[in-house]
């Protein structure tokens, strides 16, 4: 029995509905109310089921509507529907990834950086204006550390050919002699002659930052992520002087008996909850976003950001162990005035665990990129049906981030998952191996049999039960972003997508083009190229690029 299109749940138009309603009499209302609608040239059956009416569209209006709306509005579809006609377009700035220079770029930073570049790409999509903001920890008293360890054990060469890396061991070196009452004492020398302006400590540092941001770009450049912006917070360090006085000039900045200051938030201003923003010897908290810390740096930053972009609204995506922190950093902000506090908001996500590589602990994002490659490169060498394709490297690399992805973005971003290699790259279930694998096989079908002209198709030929279901499916796609955009959470994408792409393979199987008479062949042929264009569409959204070839 074929699925209704549409559904009116009786309850839901009466205006006494009360709970107690029983079923029995829903039901003889449904049937009452179906009784007095009509059929017209848009609604083909009326039905009723528990409580419900069901509507069927004219199955050849269906086909004709979906396929020539997918592709006319080709990469914008689902995008104009009338869902959004009320929505407003705005500005937003999206801050994602934000590692810290000479740490290791874990996996926290690898699910902000996919996180944040969805939510711009969906933004973006839906028409709003999106800036990309790259915050990064490039400043601080590690960098005394640093400093000091690098006039130890640094080596100019390998600070140019591997920064991060280097850096990193310079930095594990130097922590092993942290504690040592000496090595204290130059590190805070170092990082004071960075504070006092000393040219050759600042070309150091500006020679960790810079080599550190080219080899950044290129690793996002494997992700398919960019930035309109690399800021940090060294560009706060004057600016936040300014911050230290007005809240100072507005009397909200107190002083504990240890000298510490705070912000007191409380309601009934009895300092029941407090956020600590100067440390008793006067200087700025260093943003140790882990501790309920704000530094003055994160809200010139804030501040700084509304008056250039003077966006709509400020997304930042980090960790949920972060809440505390975005919370109190947005009531301080509303407590100095800015009412536009309120159009700020935190997007956090959960843990992952058991991230590792074949050698063992997964140190930088590259080598997860470079597991995944080498993983994926296996995995299509050793299956049958695996053809000569011209890029195996770079296919493997997409076949294995889509995996990352799906994997990553399946349930809702606030949970933790527990990370595993094998099922992320399983070819058959809900990977993104199996999205990447239908879309290059949809994308064969039209390879082999050519590009099909909407014009020439006759839609009485697609009234197969698995062709109306692919159809039904297209047109849910609105719905679908109209929920990511609400809550920003890709997982209603997700879902779809594979959803989509159960309904293409079956069809697939089912509904054969080759063999087919020419007007059969070539209205499936739409229809998949259709559900090509559609998966393609939401596949780039979760940041995932297509392959046509696997």
């Amino acid at each position: 029995r074929h699925v209704a299109d549409f559904q009116l749940s009786v309850a839901s138009v009466k205006e006494n509905s009360s709970s107690d309603c029983l079923a029995q009499d829903l039901h003889l209302q449904a049937q009452k109310l179906a009784e007095r609608l009509k059929c017209d040239a848009v609604v083909s059956e009326i039905s009723t089921g528990p409580g419900t009416v069901n509507f069927t569209i004219n199955r050849e209006l269906l086909a004709k509507t979906v396929l020539q709306q997918v592709f006319k509005d080709g990469s914008e579809y689902g995008v104009k529907s009338e869902l959004f006609s009320t929505v407003p377009r705005q500005k937003a700035v999206v801050e994602f990834s934000s590692p810290n220079i000479a740490k290791k770029f874990h996996i926290g930073h690898l699910r902000s950086t996919i996180v944040g570049n969805f939510i711009a790409n969906l933004k973006l999509a839906l028409g709003h204006e999106v800036v990309r903001i790259n915050y990064l920890g490039d400043w601080g008293m590690q960098f005394g550390l640093l400093g000091i360890g690098f006039q130890s054990f640094g080596n100019k060469e390998k600070l140019k050919s591997s920064p991060l890396q280097h850096l990193f061991e310079v930095y594990v070196q130097i922590n092993k002699a942290a504690e040592d009452e000496n090595t204290k004492k130059l590190a805070k020398d170092f990082f004071r002659k960075l504070e006092e302006h000393d040219e050759e400590s600042l070309a150091l540092w500006k020679q960790f930052r810079d080599f550190s941001i080219e080899e950044y770009i290129r690793i996002y450049k494997r992700l398919g992520v960019h930035f309109d912006e690399y800021s940090g917070e060294s560009h706060y360090r004057e600016k936040a002087q300014e911050v230290l006085k007005m809240l100072e000039d507005k009397g909200l900045l107190q002083k504990t008996t240890n000298g510490t200051g705070i912000v007191d938030l409380s309601e009934k201003k009895d300092l029941s909850s407090v956020s600590t923003v100067m440390r008793s010897d006067g200087t700025s908290l260093y943003i140790t976003r882990q501790f309920l810390v704000i530094s003055f740096r994160d809200l010139a930053a804030a501040i700084d950001r509304m008056n250039k972009h003077s966006c709509d609204t400020m997304i930042y995506v980090t960790d949920k162990s972060q809440s505390h922190h975005f919370q109190h950093l947005f009531q301080i902000l509303k407590l100095m005035g800015y009412d536009w506090a309120e159009r700020c908001q935190h997007v956090s996500f959960g843990l992952v665990q058991g991230m590792k590589t074949r050698r063992g602990e997964v140190i930088f994002l590259e080598d997860v990129l470079n597991e995944v490659r080498s993983r994926m490169l296996q995995n299509m060498t050793s299956a049958k049906t695996t053809k000569e394709i011209q890029d195996p490297m770079e296919t493997a690399e997409r076949v294995g981030l889509a995996a990352l992805i799906i994997q990553d973005f399946r349930g809702l971003l606030s949970s933790n998952y527990r990370f595993s290699w094998d099922r992320a790259l399983q070819s058959r279930g809900d990977t993104g191996v199996f999205l990447q694998y239908t879309h290059a096989r949809l994308h064969s079908l039209e390879r082999m049999h050519g590009n099909a002209q909407l014009t020439d198709v006759n839609v009485a030929c697609l009234q197969e039960p698995d062709a109306i279901s692919v159809l039904q499916h297209l047109l849910r796609y609105d719905e679908v972003l109209y929920r990511s955009s609400q809550d920003l959470q890709p997982k209603h994408i997700v879902s779809y997508l594979l959803t989509l792409c159960h309904l293409a393979a079956v069809a697939h199987k089912n509904l054969p083009v080759r063999g087919s008479a020419p007007e059969v062949a070539q209205a499936r042929l739409c229809l998949f190229q259709a559900a090509r264009s559609v998966l393609a569409n939401g596949m780039k959204l979760l940041g995932i690029t297509p392959v046509t070839q696997m």
